[in-house]
């Protein structure tokens, strides 16, 4: 799928409003991670090139619904600019007399950053009211509109869902990208087609195994939630995260997926340690073993081995979650395995976004050895569940 912008004409001297992801995390004012500042840097330089005025709305973590300093865009800004290779204005306001001034400044071929816009309670309101009042005002500093922030078209969102039915709208080449990918996950995909799924909790993830037990040919379960489908196996899981509540819904997913011929591999070694520290004593145990005051904190290395032989095949692979407490060193084995096992993939490999996005970029992979890396965690989860993405929806006139 190719973006939209061209459907917007002339675009010289035009203000042109995009929402971009720039949710990267921060250690104060440094940034940690701009993967996704850099994924929003080809529209907006697309847009600068064809002598638009680039107006660049955001969100930075959960503020409030009122200014909070330490969410404050200003440094995204500036990294923005860095990539850009050119001054970006900051507003200090969202749509208020800071933004009109800045937006009134910019020359053809500029771009400004509006503060964070979860500072306005407008925002993230359920209230269509409230949230359309704040939409009017952020429309009335563009032209039009560019949706290219696919870490939120899951969201219905002032930003994002609202002010689109109020500008002339298009779609920007990174959401055109996702969505692209997306497909060629869900409608025919290449087989062998695996499945790799981590992260802490399963209920996070129980909409994508539902929908993918029927697509997929392979599911690896790793992380957190792999001891909800231990437990549902009958077996000792230690001090490890277990969500109690689901195990029964994991048992009828072992025992959905022996009858419809699909494999699910679970670890059958874990490493384990007396808390969740770079401190602690690392021990490799069994997956029927593990000792009651051990925490489970990755998978073990022949699991590991059994995860990569079992993407070796793959023509098509979709990767959520890591397998481990990937931060600390000693927990980060198993999923720089399948990191690696994901780059000598022959076909399309998918990083989904969120914790395995900075996964790989914490580990040193080189991010070109991948099909794709997505932006949006939350929103990969959600389409590949088979649930409609308000952001996308509005766009499509």
């Amino acid at each position: 799928m190719t973006d939209q912008i061209d459907r917007l004409g002339d675009l010289r001297g035009r203000r042109v409003l995009v929402r971009s992801d720039l949710n990267v995390p921060l250690d104060g004012d440094r940034i940690t991670d701009d993967g996704r500042i850099r994924a929003s840097v080809p529209t907006i330089r697309r847009l600068c090139d064809a002598g638009a005025r680039v107006v660049v709305a955001a969100h930075l973590g959960r503020p409030k619904g009122a200014p909070d300093p330490r969410y404050s865009l200003r440094p995204v800004a500036a990294r923005l600019g860095e990539l850009l290779g050119t001054d970006v204005a900051f507003a200090e306001d969202t749509v208020g007399g800071a933004a009109r001034a800045t937006v009134d400044a910019l020359q053809d071929g500029q771009v400004a950053v509006l503060e964070n816009v979860r500072f306005e309670e407008g925002e993230t309101s359920k209230d269509d009211a409230v949230r359309g009042a704040f939409a009017d005002r952020l429309a009335g500093l563009a032209d039009v509109f560019v949706s290219d922030g696919f870490g939120v078209v899951h969201r219905k969102q002032a930003s994002v869902y609202d002010v689109a039915q109020r500008l002339p709208h298009a779609m920007g080449g990174l959401v055109a990208a996702e969505i692209d990918v997306l497909r060629r996950l869900t409608e025919h995909p290449d087989r062998p087609y695996v499945v790799v799924l981590g992260g802490s909790k399963v209920s996070d993830k129980l909409g994508v195994i539902d929908n993918l037990l029927g697509k997929a040919d392979r599911l690896l379960i790793g992380g957190g939630m792999v001891f909800t489908f231990l437990a549902a196996q009958g077996l000792e899981v230690g001090r490890s995260l277990l969500e109690q509540d689901q195990v029964g819904t994991c048992r009828a997913y072992l025992r959905r997926a022996e009858e419809s011929g699909v494999q699910i591999l679970l670890p059958t070694d874990v490493v384990v340690a007396s808390e969740v520290s770079a401190d602690a004593e690392p021990q490799v145990v069994p997956a029927d073993r593990i000792p009651a005051d051990r925490i489970g904190l990755d998978i073990g290395p022949d699991s590991a081995k059994a995860f990569a032989a079992a993407l070796a095949d793959a023509r098509t692979v979709f990767w959520n979650g890591p397998m481990g407490v990937f931060e600390i060193d000693a927990f980060a084995a198993g999923t720089r395995a399948v990191a690696q096992a994901l780059t000598e993939v022959d076909g399309l490999s998918v990083v989904g976004g969120g914790d395995s996005a900075a996964a790989v970029r914490r580990l040193g992979f080189d991010e070109s050895a991948f099909g794709h890396i997505s932006t949006g965690g939350g929103a990969s989860l959600e389409y590949l569940e088979g649930r409609a993405l308000p952001g996308i929806d509005v766009l499509h006139d």
